[in-house]
């Protein structure tokens, strides 16, 4: 080991130590007045006891430790190497015939001396670094509760002893019994989570942090909408990926958001597979600059692959993710390419130039209402002849996967967007062949977020004053996290063998009302304050949505949160006649577009708009 001035200075204070507590001994043993006999023979005894201390330091391994981490095996070290000592020096003394007179209760007091002296000093020393009084040290910063007091709480507390960021904690709450009056890091399990508004009211508390990682999501909204009742701002450490990833340190407190209490189970990813199919590979994703295009190109850039094919029909939304690319991964090969889905020339040249061997499609038009009236026939060419457009090149260019993006509005569809949907992935079955390029379709729910997505539109309002404009008081949809939602596409297009429809476990379906009044909530505000006012179901709008139709039915797939569809077989000749009717268009009337479409989707039917006077 090397011996830095540090290492130096703590030797010589274990050395220092060891003189006091063994001088400290005589002076306890004769009540704090040492006859000058036994002064001389503390001195005299001092010279062999000392460097025999300092040898057991240095064996047990004492100056490996860094002070500022002192912890239990650190203290197990010392009393190891005390107790050896202590052990040796009487017969130290004996076999070398010191001829001075040493008292028994010298020898059992000194090693406890020395303990304290020794741990108390790197403990004392350790609690200064990391500001344990940070009430005291810092009497600007904010007192807060803590919900929860398990490993997840311990860490927290370390941290913020380390890093203060501007709190304090003076208490935990946890419902689990055990942990009721016991102490984490010195502060106390006050009671139950339910109690967090009379505690914060004692204890002058306007703020809680959240530090239930593993808690069910039920778990984190009731404390959620307790603390919003009591009107204290909620917190929360940031997420697990973040941390892994050294982005921030769990001190790095942030309010709570929609997507931690709507969260789901981290997904386990095929890493080694998806390397496999990505890493060193060209890979080319449609629709680049969107919401779930660009969490794509974000997740299959860690996969390091050998060049990125941004394809875009948005010079902006291209710019900003090329950016963005460039910032985050260093050295990534990127291509960013301007187009349309629709032309057939420029994407064959574009698949020409940079044959890639994995395609994620996930350019469409997918706005419910805007997709029905006059705007018909662009949905139907955009979500169809694009999907036939880009997999035909992919096709002739030797690409491997063809990863198509659906959605559960494909099931049963009450409008246009659902129904183009169900033909694109329809034209991926009937393109599949038997060797060639595999065609993947995955269907998934609302992502949190998105572009289109309800949750922004509420945030503008509710930041405004509201009204919170929720179109049915019974309406529900499926959501996941973006980030979730891209990562699962990339394990379904790894699994994929060519033609299967997979189906994204998408959990428990919300009343888009309980969200808005979580929204409301969690900005502080009330339903007096900022009111929730029904409009009424628009255009091809569904009350419920649906992952499989009514005559399909799924299979399991190795990964818990994959199944595959079972999906109707569609006519032999419909593909044909599909691809003929949009080169050659009879018309651009809605009511024609919506019959053709329901003559290869007969699934396909308006739903019949509820009451709302009836569900109120």
């Amino acid at each position: 080991m090397n011996l830095s001035s540090r290492t130096v200075g703590i030797i010589l204070h274990d050395i220092l130590a060891a003189c006091l507590a063994w001088l400290g001994a005589y002076w306890l043993r004769f009540n704090l007045d040492m006859p000058a006999e036994f002064q001389a023979a503390a001195l005299t005894t001092l010279v062999w006891v000392v460097p025999l201390q300092a040898v057991a330091f240095w064996r047990f391994g004492l100056y490996r430790g860094i002070w500022r981490f002192a912890s239990l095996p650190d203290l197990k070290r010392i009393v190891l190497a005390i107790g050896l000592a202590a052990l040796l020096v009487p017969l130290v003394l004996v076999l070398f015939s010191i001829g001075t007179i040493v008292p028994r209760s010298v020898l059992i007091l000194d090693p406890l001396l020395l303990v304290i002296l020794m741990g108390g000093s790197r403990m004392a020393y350790r609690a200064w670094k990391e500001h344990r009084l940070a009430s005291v040290l810092h009497p600007d910063s904010k007192p807060v509760l803590v919900a929860g007091a398990g490993s997840a709480a311990d860490f927290l507390l370390r941290e913020l002893a380390r890093n203060p960021s501007g709190f304090h904690v003076v208490g935990l709450l946890d419902d689990s019994r055990d942990k009721q009056g016991r102490l984490v890091q010195g502060i106390p399990v006050l009671g139950t989570l339910d109690d967090v508004a009379a505690y914060a009211q004692s204890m002058g508390v306007d703020d809680v942090v959240l530090a239930l990682p593993s808690a069910a999501h039920e778990v984190r909204k009731r404390i959620t909408r307790i603390c919003a009742e009591a009107g204290l701002n909620v917190l929360t450490v940031p997420s697990l990926e973040d941390l892994v990833a050294g982005r921030v340190s769990v001190s790095s407190l942030r309010p709570i958001e929609l997507d931690d209490l709507l969260g789901r189970d981290p997904v386990e990813l095929d890493d080694s597979g998806l390397h496999q199919l990505l890493t060193g590979q060209v890979v080319m994703v449609t629709g680049a600059g969107g919401s779930i295009g660009s969490e794509l190109c974000r997740q299959i850039a860690r996969f390091d692959p050998a060049r990125l094919v941004l394809f875009e029909q948005s010079e902006l939304a291209l710019y900003a993710m090329e950016e963005e690319l460039s910032t985050r991964f260093h050295g990534l090969q990127i291509a960013p390419v301007i187009g349309d889905v629709k032309d057939a020339v420029w994407v064959n040249q574009v698949m020409a130039g940079h044959r890639p061997a994995v395609v994620f499609h996930s350019a469409a038009y997918k706005h419910v209402p805007l997709m029905e009236g006059c705007n018909a026939w662009e949905a139907v060419r955009n979500n169809v002849l694009g999907t036939q457009v880009v997999a035909a090149a992919a096709q002739a260019h030797g690409v491997g996967k063809f990863v198509m993006i659906s959605t559960d509005k494909a099931v049963n569809p009450t409008n246009v967007m659902g129904a183009t949907k169900r033909l694109a992935e329809m034209t991926c079955q009937a393109m599949q062949k038997p060797s060639g390029t595999r065609f993947v379709s995955v269907r998934f729910g609302n992502v949190l977020g998105s572009s289109g997505s309800v949750i922004p539109k509420f945030q503008k309002q509710i930041e405004t004053g509201g009204p919170v404009t929720v179109t049915h008081p019974e309406i529900t949809r499926f959501f996941m996290s973006i980030s979730e939602a891209a990562q699962l596409v990339l394990q379904a297009g790894l699994m994929g063998e060519g033609g299967e429809i997979f189906v994204l476990d998408m959990g428990e379906p919300v009343k888009i009302a309980e969200l808005a009044r979580l929204m409301i909530r969690l900005s502080g505000a009330d339903e007096d304050r900022i009111r929730i006012e029904y409009t009424g179901l628009r255009p091809g709008e569904k009350l419920y949505e649906e992952l499989l139709a009514d005559d399909e039915s799924t299979l399991p797939t190795p990964h818990p949160k994959l199944r595959v569809a079972k999906a109707r077989a569609a006519d032999a000749g419909w593909y044909a006649e599909c691809l003929a009717w949009l080169a050659h268009p009879d018309t651009f009337d809605e009511a024609t577009v919506k019959r053709q479409l329901k003559t290869w989707v007969p699934e396909y039917q308006p739903e019949l708009v509820p009451d709302m006077n009836t569900m109120l």
